[in-house]
């Protein structure tokens, strides 16, 4: 019989799962708003997205940061600061006046948000150590899975109700709750050893994604690259090439592209990208899809998103078994040519396909993509050696992140340049469904790097101590 978890760690874990869980919750609930923010601002799409867009850069951005604070600052400290940044994000957001002071502030709000997941993950790795860590990642699992599920259902009780400010001001007494509970359970640490921050790298990678997203989503609106953006881009292009050689000559970059040697990690982290870029497609244009073209409430569509959450929920338990009994590449490939099999029954949606019928199929794409990730999460750690995992760790939450805005980009921009000269719902249907061909092409991509992973993952070299695993996405 095993034995039973101490009681503070339970506490820790409670405590700590309140904010993890807020920041997931978060996510999901914007989607569903996105509609209202366009109307309620009077801004069109291309600039709307930066909503979902500027978050989740602004959380790639912090990921690497998350180590270094705990090291500098300690736990306790590193938490409270990145539930507070949270906190002050949600509330400013709360009270944004116009799309753009709505962006700026959720570049606040991602900042906490992206620090609190790997925190969350690091503090318990530390404090449960061996047979323990794994007892405790299954049991904060479970609450996790749900918020996909009910982040949506949420979101469109709230939108429909009080409003849309309300999904980010209902965050405040959580976040107060999490804090005092933080305060009680969370210990003070000794700090023994000052850490080193990649400074350079944050000064360069931060600025270079934000520049060539923004280009790329302005050129889409535009219908073209103009003089200020093809300056942009080509300062984006730039200061990430200055990154690459700077990651390539420094110890202890802030992105260690030197694991990029490695085969197995280097598809699984393109397939990591390329699969939050199919996953957008979903996530993103069918809730905007129920409430343009069906005239359905923000709660309707809620619910109808929610399959989509059950059926990642489902799929991440069992791929992961089945992962470790046929190896990374067999899951991954089955999940990428579900989710490519959904995309382009989707590329067909018009103004008359049935909700019933998109219910199944979104169900069947978060299965499709739980399996993408569970295999591409297998395969990042095959042949490293356990001093190299947290920095395998770090780059693929960073590319998770970065696909996540990159598809956010593209998919808003390619919507309002196919829906521009809809006149009638039928013409805005078929618009919402040749978008989705940008999606099914990410996942027909992602079936190269997969091809590319061992069929069954070499094991992880024994000459550290054991680190974290990689999380499920947010």
């Amino acid at each position: 019989m095993a034995e039973r978890l101490p009681r503070d760690l339970l506490a820790l874990i409670g405590a700590i799962l309140l904010g993890v869980f807020l920041v997931q919750m978060d996510s999901t609930m914007v989607n569903i708003a996105l509609e209202s923010f366009r109307r309620d601002f009077g801004a069109d799409l291309g600039t709307v997205q930066w909503v979902s867009a500027a978050y989740l850069l602004a959380m790639a951005a912090v990921i690497p940061v998350a180590g270094w604070a705990i090291d500098r600052f300690g736990a306790r400290s590193a938490w409270l600061v990145s539930l507070g940044l949270f906190t002050l994000g949600s509330l400013l957001c709360g009270l944004a006046w116009s799309a753009g002071s709505l962006i700026a502030m959720r570049v606040v709000q991602g900042a906490g948000g992206g620090m609190l997941m790997p925190l969350f993950q690091t503090i318990l790795a530390r404090r449960a150590a061996g047979q323990q860590f794994g007892r405790v990642m299954a049991l904060v699992g479970a609450p996790m899975l749900l918020g996909p599920v009910l982040g949506p259902v949420l979101g469109g009780v709230l939108v429909d109700g009080p409003g849309w400010r309300w999904i980010f001001l209902v965050n405040l007494p959580i976040c107060a709750l999490a804090a005092w509970a933080a305060v009680r359970v969370m210990p003070v640490e000794r700090i023994e050893r000052p850490a080193r921050l990649d400074v350079l790298g944050l000064a360069l990678l931060s600025p270079a994604l934000v520049g060539i997203v923004w280009a790329l989503s302005r050129a889409g609106t535009d219908g073209g690259f103009g003089p200020a953006t093809l300056l942009v881009l080509a300062v984006g292009v730039a200061l990430l090439g200055w990154f690459v050689v700077h990651a390539l000559r420094t110890a202890g970059p802030v992105v260690d592209l030197r694991l990029f040697r490695s085969r197995d990690f280097a598809a699984s982290a393109v397939v990591m990208l390329l699969g939050m870029m199919a996953l957008l497609g979903t996530i993103l244009l069918i809730p905007l899809y129920y409430q343009q073209v069906h005239g359905f409430t923000p709660l309707h569509a809620g619910l109808l998103m929610a399959p989509h959450g059950i059926g990642s929920a489902l799929s991440l338990i069992v791929a992961g078994r089945l992962a470790d009994r046929f190896g990374a590449r067999p899951v991954a490939l089955t999940g990428s040519l579900l989710l490519l099999g959904v995309t382009l029954a989707l590329t067909r949606l018009s103004a008359g396909t049935g909700q019933w019928e998109i219910a199944a199929l979104i169900a069947l794409g978060g299965a499709g993509f739980g399996g993408v990730i569970v295999g591409a999460q297998s395969g990042v750690f095959s042949g490293l050696d356990r001093a190299a995992m947290p920095h395998a760790t770090t780059a693929v939450r960073v590319f998770q992140q970065v696909g996540g805005s990159f598809g956010v980009a593209v998919l808003a921009v390619a919507l309002q340049r196919n829906a521009s000269g809809a006149g009638s719902l039928d013409a805005l249907g078929d618009a919402f469904g040749t978008t989705f061909w940008w999606a099914a092409g990410a996942a027909a991509l992602t079936l190269v790097p997969i091809l590319l992973m061992r069929s069954k993952a070499r094991k992880v070299a024994e000459t550290a101590a054991p680190a974290e695993p990689a999380l499920n996405p947010s």
